[in-house]
């Protein structure tokens, strides 16, 4: 109650900035560090395997730095309310490119894993505190503006990380995809540094922070996640070892409960879900992480063993949203100012949740321009849907909340991919089990299928999976649709700047 009482009599107080221009630079920047970072290692894996070995746990890698960085968004969120972002920023792009030197350096797989979840330490921090201080920065009616440039940089690292990753592994050597980060980390750190001067926050030096509840939130979180990764991957969903991680993970959800209703100015808030605005903007963007699994995991395969693409065309196919998706955010402020966040929200995932049933009714085998199509328009829809919510929750909260709310909305977007990969993971294998006589999963099919080992069956059965994945992620978007409808308010109680 305390810290709401204090919140409550604060509305938004903007950054002071010697050259906003240069902040922004330096936040895109980070941005470019965080968003490349989850696509540029992909491409390097077999150069990475054939250096250090660990075939078998490679897969951590991934899952190491996204367990990190999800577990750790409320945690900086909560300290960036406290002490201001920028600290919290400096920290967290210190931890990153650390991480990134180790990683470098790194002798074997287990010592190249720990440093990779070092990185995500600092990646958390990055992701979050860079959403928040763009909300800092511009009053409502600019927001749009900063937040499609920012769209735009992870858009083009998307795009631009495998290839770039491709090209270090190939011509110079694995290694240089981490030492890359350190001289943009340098600069976006020394402009950070130089050019951004926050307020001085009252109470600062003397506030208490929620130790507890940060240890019982990581925890929690951290055993979920890998509960989640996991399961049906290193071990069957029933097998005793998920079975244990998922009763210690609802134990601890317990656990942080308690913590969090004791502590005076806990890391997460009740109001994250008493506020019906922010509630119902969590659960949509948590279905968003759910139904972007379908194409960003599946449609590779799909466009590969499906439609016979070669690796670099299927990338393309994928690539495509990251061109309308920053480009219908930039243009989404014209809709919301006339029908209001939540209409435009739920027109845009309206429109995704057609075009995502449209998927399973294209023709087999089909030709690569439909697909690349649904993508072009999935891209748009979700750009109408997504900056929308984030600005309107970034909207309804003064400064001193601004970063609790931020970090609430990206976490359940994290946790949502995670569980969406899991999910739907299921849903593939299930149907190929299926089609194929329970032979076998995704993985090994598709591998069989690139050997020229396995019949037209096989590729039929393929894209039946893939298209149970999307009819799934169309219930997905329809699910936050609903969400929009009955528990959003209609009009955002939006503060003024």
């Amino acid at each position: 109650m305390g810290s709401t009482s204090r919140a409550a009599q604060e509305t938004a107080r903007p950054v002071a900035t010697g050259r906003r221009g240069a902040v922004v630079a330096a936040l895109m920047l980070s941005m470019a560090l965080a968003a490349l970072d989850s696509t540029i290692v992909s491409t390097a894996v077999p150069q990475i395997v054939g250096d250090l070995g660990g075939f078998s746990v490679f897969s951590w890698l991934f899952s190491g730095y996204l367990l990190a960085v999800t577990v750790t968004l409320p945690v900086y969120g909560k300290l960036s309310d406290t002490f201001g972002r920028k600290p919290v920023l400096i920290a967290g792009s210190v931890l990153f490119l650390l991480g990134s030197l180790l990683c470098a350096l790194a002798w074997n797989m287990a010592a190249l894993i720990a440093f990779r979840i070092v990185q995500g330490l600092g990646g958390g921090a990055l992701q979050g505190t860079v959403q928040t201080l763009a909300a800092d920065l511009y009053p409502l009616k600019e927001r749009p503006r900063i937040q499609s440039k920012l769209s735009t940089v992870w858009a083009v690292s998307a795009v631009a990380g495998p290839g770039l990753g491709g090209l270090l592994a190939a011509y110079a050597d694995w290694r240089w995809i981490f030492l890359v980060n350190l001289p943009v980390g340098a600069v976006a750190l020394w402009l950070i540094v130089r050019h951004l001067h926050e307020p001085e926050r009252a109470g600062a030096r003397h506030a208490r922070v929620d130790w507890a509840g940060a240890l019982a939130v990581f925890a929690c979180g951290g055993v979920l996640l890998t509960a989640l990764v996991q399961g049906g991957v290193a071990w069957p969903w029933l097998s005793a070892p998920s079975l244990a991680l998922f009763g210690a993970g609802l134990a601890l959800v317990a656990v942080v409960v308690l913590v969090e209703r004791r502590a005076a100015d806990p890391i997460i808030p009740g109001w994250v879900w008493r506020r019906r605005t922010i509630a119902a903007v969590n659960l949509a963007l948590g279905a968003l992480g759910l139904l972007m699994v379908a194409p960003t995991v599946f449609l590779p395969t799909y466009a590969q063993s499906v439609l016979g693409l070669a690796p670099v065309v299927a990338g393309f196919v994928l690539s495509v949203w990251t061109l309308s998706w920053p480009v219908s955010a930039a243009l989404s402020q014209h809709v919301y100012r006339r029908i209001g966040f939540r209409n435009t929200a739920m027109l845009g995932i309206g429109a995704a949740a057609l075009i995502l049933l449209a998927f399973p009714f294209l023709p087999y085998p089909g030709r690569a321009w439909q697909p690349t199509l649904l993508m072009l328009l999935l891209g748009a829809a979700l750009g109408l849907f997504q900056l929308p919510l984030i600005v309107g929750v970034q909207s309804t909260v003064g400064w001193a909340e601004r970063g609790t709310a931020t970090a609430s909305v990206l976490f359940c977007r994290q946790t949502g991919q995670t569980a969406g990969a899991a999910v739907f993971g299921a849903v593939a294998n299930g149907v190929l089990a299926a089609r194929l006589g329970g032979a076998g999963d995704l993985d090994s099919v598709t591998r069989a299928l690139d050997s020229g080992t396995a019949p037209e069956a096989t590729r039929r059965a393929i894209a039946d999976a893939v298209h149970a994945v999307y009819l799934g992620a169309s219930c997905a978007a329809a699910l936050a649709f609903v969400v929009l409808l009955f528990l959003a308010p209609r009009k955002f109680p939006v503060l003024k700047d």
